[in-house]
């Protein structure tokens, strides 16, 4: 080789390089496009959003006190159940661009978008580019991802954090500098302030990656990560401290707690319930549960547990059945569902539910639980399913994140054995096993096991690690591809076990069948291919696995969402959706109800010289009146109606120095007698809005059902009181 050739080939190694960088940065920017077309896609369709965080949002821009407290309504009564930073960054984007559903959901949109690049990036670094696309792609096609950033839930907004500590840890791993530790504690930090200890479940994979991953003596890597815990917690219980040392009556009542403290609520409602436990006030409550009570004429009783009923379509197609009978309806939307007659809970007629939800001896659909779930099954099973090793692989969790999971568990395996185990680790593979393996595998253990308050919408949390394990897996086989012909068999067999279960989740919420057909012939073809063209059959085979998941989150964009617990496309069936209240029948979808005109035009007309417009059970009825007028609403029992807000002889006071004239009352879920009592004694019914439906998820207006707070739905006897 002469020295004239070496500049040319130098300039040849550099073109290249240059030009898989452009084609890399440009499929980058291509997913993200993409993604972002997804998230805005019937972007309309999600109204307000979860008006309960919406409401709050409203409050928040009213006062700096509202703003620092995260007050759940304008008149700072309660706060919000969640830390503030979620909400204080989408306040921000409502102060921009006007309070609405799409304004507060904007920033987990982006949020979403932008972790494309950032899980690319840490990819790549450990496994290569087509590691890294494949990634990317995979997490951009989770239904679950979609489906929550396209809600204000601010779970999207946690995981991006997630991401940027990831990097951090990362950094910190290759430099072993102090400085990029103690910034992966800081960010995880600041995620523990958008939704508590949700943010710890992947620091285990955090912190094993710094400790087996660094190069530092074993010792200096412990005091580090001792220094990083004690900044971490600082940064993590700040605005809890602050909030706590502020005496209780200069601040709101600290929702879902069970003594008034934001610790109480880390480590009680956002805690131990979390796992089980649902004692305590707000420890099991639902975000939409429907209360209701009636009016005896010696003071309101509560009704314990009592839910909305099944559509006006599902009761007149058992109209002339027998218990078991199969049936058919068509819901306003044009879907069709195909079912049997049974009795649902606190019904005496029958009524047609979905395929799959057959009676037990007591008549009641195996799905419907007690109150918040609870009864014959684990609290929010509707939603989640009940606890097992195969939680994520049956129905109702399958749907959201689930249809890649087998390749990405069992990909798992070949990164273990890809390389020679060595301490301190140097081997890219195992790094990339330790943080996006360890994050996986803690998400999926953690989830499977817990029975406490788990909405499904939390597994976008394993959302970048089943993207990064998928690529991992891939692109390991890709790599052995060239020269050992097991490799492509191993793809074969994980693509077929992955296939497999894609037909049986499918099958499982009655979907059409035939959009397997697509993905039968990719693998066949790619099977052939392997022995003509292995590259061309590895493409092929990958995009066979794409298929399902793809339609599954182009359908959760195109059907209506639910708006208030963010969930994957239901499927044909629309067998199990929670709005918010536990529902054995399937509901319209869509935008949020708006308020009874006729009440809210009353309220604003006789309420001028008042601060409070009303008094009500719970968030649950107020929120979508804070949306519409931006008036304090008091929520007397916070967010689930257990809160211990207000007394009756605060509400006594509160007339009599004219604050609050009118309070809508009738099913407190907390059983709160002494408000009852009150009520009775001291304040008289408006007989024009007696016995109204109030709060929840609505239903479809039928003939002859009164319309209440939220909207349509059966009457569930809230009453209108006027307190002088």
């Amino acid at each position: 080789m002469t020295t004239e050739t070496i500049p040319v080939q130098s300039s040849i190694l550099k073109k290249k390089l240059f030009l898989g960088l452009t084609i890399s940065t440009v499929l980058v920017i291509f997913i993200m496009a993409f993604s972002f077309g997804l998230h805005m896609y019937n972007i309309e369709a999600i109204g307000d959003a979860n008006a309960y965080y919406t409401a709050a949002v409203k409050s928040m821009l009213q006062s700096w006190s509202n703003f620092f407290f995260v007050a759940a309504e304008p008149g700072g009564s309660v706060t919000v159940d969640k830390p503030p930073l979620g909400l204080w960054i989408e306040a921000v984007f409502a102060y921009l661009l006007g309070v609405s559903g799409f304004s507060v959901s904007l920033p987990n949109i982006l949020a979403g978008v932008f972790g494309i690049p950032l899980l690319y990036a840490m990819v790549k670094k450990y496994m290569g580019e087509l590691a890294g696309l494949i990634a990317a792609f995979v997490m951009t096609i989770t239904p679950v991802f979609v489906a929550t950033n396209r809600n204000n839930t601010m779970d999207g907004l946690l995981v991006f954090f997630l991401l940027l500590a990831a990097w951090a840890f990362i950094q910190a791993t290759e430099s072993g500098k102090l400085t990029w530790l103690l910034l992966g504690a800081f960010i995880v930090g600041l995620g523990f302030n958008i939704k508590m200890m949700q943010a710890f479940l992947p620091l285990p994979a955090f912190y094993a990656l710094y400790f087996f991953g660094s190069k530092e003596a074993w010792l200096r890597k412990m005091v580090n990560l001792g220094t990083a815990t004690i900044l971490l917690a600082v940064v993590s219980l700040s605005w809890a401290m602050i909030v706590d040392l502020t005496p209780a009556d200069s601040r709101p009542y600290i929702g879902s707690s069970n003594n008034n403290t934001v610790m109480g609520l880390i480590f009680g409602h956002n805690g131990v319930s979390r796992l089980g436990s649902t004692g305590g006030p707000g420890g099991g409550a639902l975000p939409s549960a429907p209360m209701a009570g009636t009016d005896s004429g010696q003071g309101i009783q509560p009704q314990q547990g009592t839910r909305q009923g099944p559509p006006q379509q599902a009761l007149e197609a058992c109209a002339s059945s027998a218990q078991g009978d199969a049936c058919s309806f068509t819901q306003q939307n044009g879907n069709t569902i195909n079912g049997s007659c049974i009795t649902p809970p606190n019904q005496s007629v029958l009524a047609c539910a979905p395929q799959g939800m057959t009676p037990q001896q007591n008549g009641q659909s195996p799905l419907v639980g007690g109150l918040n779930g609870q009864g014959d099954g684990t609290q929010f099973s509707q939603e989640t399913g009940e606890p097992g090793v195969f939680r994520f692989f049956t129905q109702p969790l399958s749907k959201q994140m689930s249809w890649l999971l087998p390749f990405a568990l069992i990909s798992v395996l070949p990164a273990l054995f890809g390389s020679r185990v060595k301490l301190p680790i140097e081997s890219a593979v195992h790094k990339s096993l330790l943080l996006w393996g360890g994050w996986l595998m803690t998400c999926v253990v953690f989830f499977s096991m817990v029975s406490g308050i788990f909405h499904s919408y939390y597994a976008i949390m394993l959302a970048p690690p089943l993207g990064a394990m998928v690529g991992i897996g891939f692109s390991q086989l890709w790599s052995w591809g060239r020269d050992r012909n097991w490799a492509g068999v191993l793809l074969v067999v994980m693509s077929a076990i992955t296939l497999g279960f894609q037909y049986i989740a499918m099958d499982q919420y009655g979907e059409n069948l035939w959009w397997m057909f697509p993905a039968g012939t990719l693998f066949v073809a790619g099977i052939i291919l392997l022995f003509a063209s292995k590259r061309m059959a590895y493409v092929a085979i990958l995009s066979a696995m794409l298929v399902i998941p793809m339609y599954w989150t182009v359908m959760t964009v195109t059907s209506n969402p639910n708006i208030n617990l963010p969930t994957a496309y239901l499927g044909s069936d629309q067998q199990v959706g929670l709005g918010g209240a536990n529902r054995a029948f399937p509901q319209e979808s869509g935008p949020a109800s708006n308020v009874n005109e006729d009440l809210l035009a009353y309220l604003e007309a006789n309420t001028q010289d008042v601060e409070y417009l009303l008094a009500v059970p719970s968030s649950q009825q107020g929120s979508s009146l804070v949306i519409a007028t931006g008036r304090p609403v008091l929520y007397m029992g916070g967010f689930g109606g257990q809160d211990e807000v207000v007394t009756a002889g605060d509400l006594s006071a509160m007339v009599a120095n004219g604050e609050l004239r009118y309070v809508m009352y009738g099913g407190d879920r907390g059983g709160k007698q002494d408000i009852a009592n009150w009520l009775s004694a001291s304040c008289s019914v408006v007989q024009e809005f007696s016995q109204l439906s109030i709060g929840g998820p609505q239903m479809p207006q039928g003939e002859n059902q009164p319309q209440g707070l939220g909207g349509g739905g059966p009457d569930q006897g809230t009453t209108l009181y006027l307190c002088r």
